[in-house]
């Protein structure tokens, strides 16, 4: 009886070593899976926020709650699934999805430069002035849900290709902890950007001179703010989409664009003291650049087809 109870004693401990290697391998998966995803979580984090401005105070976290809540539908429901039958399946196709992927967000950045530029500016459209404050509401989270699923895509196909040599049911529970963290910050960063200006007000009504001054100096940060997000996420979409592109073509031996990255990459690198910045930084330019000429001729060859149809 007494060696029987040991023996299911050391059955129990066995299983709790498996169990602890478990949560360690699912906790190393997730963070270095999560690490490679930081490009579009800056793009995520700066492109959500402007969904979320011109409502009315009372109104501005419950559209980031229903936004966040609709990526992580977007992560667990959908993705999730879809990403574990490519592993399972066709494996061979997360790089063809990844840079398809990619491409977008180089076509999402170069239009919004375009745009930039050309200074053409619609104004409201009649239908968009016929909603009501609840239909235009729900019309921008939808909105914001359909933007979230590519970024979302992106965000777990990355992670899949950083944890592919892994376990399928380590893959799945890496991609299902890197999506639920990621969706938490970056709609706790958004909740806290779009709240900034309400931060402010209460600040600079209080009568310490000091909290006032806090106050104040957060009213005139936010129009800044709001305009280095669209500045920053539309980098980190050329930034990100071209490094995919450059690594995919990398992957399938196709290395003249690769190898000039890579090469202005190293000879950054050389530079002392900062050479791990500067090389880094030629990396991201390389690859923003080729995600602008990728881009732009998308962009181009959709305006051409519009005029031909016109």
């Amino acid at each position: 009886m007494a060696s029987g109870f040991a023996a299911l004693l050391d059955d129990i401990a066995a299983i709790a070593k498996l169990a602890a290697a478990s949560v360690d391998d699912v906790a190393g998966a997730a963070g270095k899976a999560g690490s490679k995803a930081v490009g579009v979580v800056v793009d995520d984090t700066a492109v959500t926020p402007g969904y979320a401005v011109g409502f009315t105070p009372d109104r501005e976290l419950p559209i980031v709650w229903k936004i966040a809540l609709g990526s992580l539908r977007n992560k667990l429901f959908f993705l999730l699934p879809g990403a574990m039958a490519l592993s399972a399946f066709a494996p061979w196709a997360v790089t063809p999805v990844l840079m398809l992927g990619g491409t977008y967000l180089c076509f999402e950045a170069t239009e919004k430069i375009v745009e930039a530029l050309s200074h053409h500016e619609d104004g409201p459209a009649l239908d968009t002035l016929a909603l009501s404050s609840a239909e235009l509401e729900k019309q921008k989270v939808a909105g914001a849900i359909r933007t979230d699923l590519i970024l979302s895509a992106e965000i777990m196909a990355i992670a899949l290709a950083t944890v592919a040599d892994r376990p399928l049911a380590i893959q799945a529970a890496a991609l299902a902890v890197v999506g639920v963290m990621l969706t938490a910050v970056v709609y706790g960063v958004v909740g806290l950007i779009v709240k900034m200006d309400d931060i402010g007000l209460h600040f600079a009504r209080r009568s310490q001179p000091l909290v006032k001054r806090v106050g104040h100096v957060l009213l005139k940060a936010m129009p800044p703010l709001l305009d280095g997000l669209t500045i920053v996420g539309t980098a980190a979409m050329l930034w990100v989409g071209g490094g995919i592109i450059v690594h995919g073509l990398a992957s399938f031996h196709l290395d003249t664009i690769p190898a000039l990255v890579e090469s202005a990459s190293h000879w950054a690198g050389a530079v002392p003291a900062v050479g791990v910045v500067t090389g880094w930084l030629a990396f991201a330019v390389g690859s923003a650049l080729v995600g602008l000429v990728i881009g732009g001729a998308i962009v181009a060859a959709l305006h051409l087809w519009k005029r031909l149809r016109a």
